[in-house]
């Protein structure tokens, strides 16, 4: 039999957030969030777009962005905005993809960090 003195409690804090339709458990920011987590699909299918799209275009496959669009049937300015991913440094990729480290910034902002140095992406993307 069980006395009181035999139970341990144990408290984990974190929060519970919906972004894009999906939860997500967020840690304080004292807490390290567990390894191997999975980055968030928005992020790789924008990142897979624009590879898409560059690959298209330096194939030859579509000629122009206006030719991206209609095919996708996407606005020009959406292709060639997105399209920007494409030409991060391989450093921010790689932390990106490989290790799974999460962004300091939305994606939005991310396509804004592609106008910077090789050095400054990765500074801004990950602080």
């Amino acid at each position: 039999m069980s006395s009181p003195n035999d139970t341990i409690r144990v408290v984990i804090p974190f929060a519970i957030r919906r972004r894009n339709g999906r939860p997500r458990v967020l840690f304080p920011e004292n807490v390290a969030a567990p390894q191997g987590r999975a980055q968030e699909p928005h992020i790789l299918k924008a990142l897979g777009r624009a590879w898409a799209w560059r690959r298209k275009l330096e194939s030859g496959e579509a000629t122009t962005v206006h030719d991206i669009a209609e095919a996708e049937e996407v606005t020009d300015r959406f292709v060639s905005r997105t399209m920007r991913l494409a030409f991060l440094s391989p450093e921010v990729l790689e932390r990106l993809l490989v290790r799974r480290e999460p962004l300091a910034v939305t994606v939005q902002e991310l396509i804004g960090v592609t106008y910077l140095s090789w050095e400054q992406q990765t500074r801004t993307a990950f602080t």
